[in-house]
């Protein structure tokens, strides 16, 4: 007898943290991308070394292991390729949109440049070469080899969905291997400074995907566990303990000048001992040592409090959980209008309450649009009558996540 699609039974409601949190990283990340407004003093990034994006990598791989896991478990019955191709197609949406906001990035600092009579907007975020020479510079577009500032992330995400069947397939049998080549690699990136190479030109990519696939895959195994209705790494006092000691310490580091100065000395005497680059700094490209663990403690901190689960299921919470469920379209949503918000800035320099208005006339923007796609989405939805009493619950935590949790 073959074994019972897990994606068929009846399922759980889903967990509001995925949803919730993901939806606030992308606030975060939209309002970090508008810079001089007063509200990026309040983002992840003021009160550690972790910002929005990390948050956003991890809860990306939570919900890619609950919504892709279970199609790899049934492989043997339905096939390796079905398991693969919503990854991968995936990806390719998501490469697609990449090439959208390329272009729409582009559209719009031209415009400005235009409208404000401001060439140097001609120059700014990595634009300057696609403008004075078009002819190397646009062909890398499509190559990702040319990448636009504060529209490199997803390039990123890509690659890691690209190599998320591979990760899942090992993460579903031996989840500390899975977690131990992960944690390899990113040492080896770290250490050789090995990235994607831009093009024309020197450099790498500003996310490394040899570096954050570690968090990536942190939240697949994650996910994988979740699903099953099991964590990852169990809950402990001790642990709980120096993980937000640590949290603590960071904090100290961040808001305390002098212990900050005396910290980051620090930093640098043991550089030139010769500890590794990403050891000794906060580099963001290669996630080095304090950015991780600042994610790590953060994350484990968060998911042994259960009041932030109910906070996160709260009333108040729905328009992060919407943004959360509807991730894709938020982000690109939010990416365009960052851009544009920082050409209209850009262009009245004196106009401070520029800053105050758009960032939350943005949020607003983006919560309707999140509505908007619920709304068109459940009328699309099949009526599914209520399950017999009897009936087994599936042991998928998340629940519907498994239909678009990895939007």
């Amino acid at each position: 007898m073959s074994r019972p699609d897990p994606l068929s039974a009846v399922r759980r409601p889903r967990d509001p943290r995925i949803d919730a949190f993901r939806g606030l990283a992308l606030a975060m990340i939209f309002i970090d991308h508008v810079p001089g407004n007063p509200y990026e003093a309040w983002t992840l990034r003021n009160w550690g070394f972790s910002d929005a994006a990390e948050a956003f990598f991890v809860m990306s791989g939570v919900a890619a292991g609950i919504a892709y896991s279970a199609r790899f478990e049934t492989r043997q019955e339905t096939g390796l390729w079905p398991a693969m191709a919503p990854l991968w197609s995936r990806a390719w949406t998501l490469y697609l949109v990449q090439m959208l906001l390329t272009v729409a990035t582009i559209a719009i600092f031209a415009a400005a440049a235009a409208h404000y009579a401001m060439p140097e907007l001609l120059t700014k975020h990595n634009l300057k070469g696609i403008f004075q020479t078009p002819e190397t510079v646009l062909p890398a577009l499509p190559l990702l080899g040319h990448q636009i500032g504060y529209v490199n992330i997803l390039p990123s995400y890509v690659v890691l969905l690209l190599a998320a069947p591979f990760a899942i397939m090992l993460g579903l049998r031996r989840p500390g291997l899975l977690l131990a080549l992960s944690g390899a690699l990113w040492f080896v990136a770290g250490v050789t400074r090995l990235n994607m190479p831009n093009f024309p030109g020197n450099g790498g990519w500003f996310l490394n995907p040899f570096t954050w696939q570690v968090i990536f895959s942190l939240g697949l195994a994650i996910g994988i566990r979740h699903r099953r209705g099991e964590r990852l790494v169990p809950q402990s006092m001790p642990l709980f303990a120096l993980c937000a000691c640590f949290l603590l310490f960071v904090l100290a580091w961040k808001e305390i000048p002098a212990f900050g100065k005396f910290m980051n000395y620090q930093m640098w005497r043991l550089g030139e001992l010769g500890l590794p680059y990403t050891f000794v700094t906060h580099s963001k490209t290669y996630l080095a040592v304090p950015r991780l663990l600042h994610i790590l403690a953060l994350v484990y901190v968060v998911s042994c409090l259960p009041w932030i689960t109910r906070a996160c299921g709260a009333r108040l919470a729905e328009p992060l959980r919407l943004m959360g469920q509807h991730g894709l379209l938020v982000f690109a949503i939010g990416t365009v209008l960052s851009m544009g918000f920082q050409a209209i800035m850009d262009g009245h320099n004196d106009a401070a309450w520029l800053g105050v208005m758009l960032p939350p006339m943005g949020l607003f923007l983006l919560y309707a649009a999140a509505r908007i796609a619920g709304h068109l989405r459940a009328l699309k939805a099949p009526r599914r009558t209520a399950p017999p009493a009897a009936t087994v619950p599936d042991p998928v935590p998340g629940g519907s996540l498994v239909a678009h949790a990895a939007e």
